[in-house]
């Protein structure tokens, strides 16, 4: 059973509370709001409506409307959304009246996708972007929120601390496994050409990795896989060498810096959305066990050549922070341990 969200939604208002009196009324378009990240944003959209009687209101495209009906019925009942049935790589459903901006988050993160039909993922990212755009082109909307990825960037050095929007990497345009990474460039470039022969705004967001209350926790997310197994008193296991670095930012500052794109971002100036904070997949392993009841751990990877640096995916979120005013508010443990209690945890038990 899932569950309260009360408090971290609270956060995510008194985080964005500049930008309500612009989103007041408005009515926008969303792709990809049965996700992770989208569910979240319909979650923060719900409470100010609920809190600060924001009058929002919602179409959200979904390819599953009545799986999502049995899993979330407190949105789907919402009045002020709307569920639709379809798929970006298909065809977006007719829909009557204006919408005043749009949110393009629907993406397949699937590690199988990607590793065994990286077309099909290409396809899926790149093809379903331009359905997007030309979309809101013909119904005149003027602004879109592309949630794109810090994959764009490419291997990140190992010598370099942190990835910065100015950093001029790319993914191997050679390597399959690129699909994804290939795809969101290709996606930002035509977003780009949209903006500049269209005119549309398109605030950008390079979203890095996250951890919080509806993070699944049976699929290929490290961190969601250590709570799992913790919350069953472990052991976790680190199958690598548990060298690599990472950052993590919580589901509830990662809406509010959403949102505030939405509103306040730059037309074609991407922002990092993610923690600057590093911890190596090691740290974090022992960091979930230590959190939640001191469970064992294990790294059953050879120990990595201690000259050699590690491999990093750490983004420098300077720019959200000195452009923006977007901070980090909830460190790594206390992160862990609110997703966990969501999922069913309690200290002292074993689910």
């Amino acid at each position: 059973m899932a569950g309260d969200l009360t408090n971290d939604l609270d956060a995510v208002l008194a985080l964005t509370e500049p930008i309500w009196p612009s989103l007041r009324g408005k009515r926008i378009f969303i792709t990809g709001g049965t996700g992770f990240m989208g569910k979240w944003l319909l979650e923060s959209l719900a409470h100010a409506n609920r809190r600060l009687g924001a009058g929002i209101t919602a179409v959200v495209l979904t390819r599953d409307p009545a799986g999502f009906k049995t899993r979330h019925p407190q949105l789907v009942q919402d009045p002020a959304f709307r569920f639709l049935g379809g798929d970006v790589t298909a065809h977006l459903p007719a829909l009557d009246g204006p919408f005043d901006m749009a949110i393009h988050a629907a993406t397949d993160a699937s590690a199988q996708l990607n590793l065994n039909e990286p077309l099909r993922m290409f396809d899926t990212i790149v093809g379903g972007t331009r359905r997007v755009l030309e979309w809101c082109v013909d119904r005149q909307v003027p602004r879109l929120l592309f949630l794109s990825s810090g994959a764009v960037y490419g291997v990140q050095p190992p010598d370099l601390e942190r990835v910065s929007e100015s950093y001029r990497g790319a993914p191997d345009c050679t390597d399959p496994q690129g699909a994804y990474a290939q795809g969101k460039r290709a996606a930002e470039g035509l977003c780009s050409l949209f903006a500049q022969q269209h005119g549309l705004e398109i605030p950008i967001a390079r979203c890095f990795a996250f951890v919080g209350p509806h993070l699944p926790l049976d699929t290929h997310f490290a961190i969601g896989n250590f709570i799992r197994d913790a919350m069953g008193g472990g052991p976790i296991i680190v199958k690598s060498d548990g060298s690599p670095v990472r950052s993590y930012l919580y589901a509830s500052d990662m809406a509010g810096w959403l949102l505030t794109l939405l509103v306040r971002g730059d037309s074609l100036a991407p922002v990092n959305v993610g923690s600057g904070e590093p911890v190596s997949i090691r740290q974090l392993a022992e960091t979930v066990a230590t959190t939640l009841g001191d469970c064992p751990w294990q790294v059953l990877g050879v120990p990595p050549d201690p000259s050699a640096l590690p491999a990093r995916y750490v983004c420098d979120v300077t720019m959200a922070r000195e452009r923006r005013g977007l901070q980090q508010t909830v460190g790594l443990e206390e992160a862990i341990l609110r997703t966990a209690t969501w999922h069913g945890w309690k200290k002292g038990e074993l689910r």
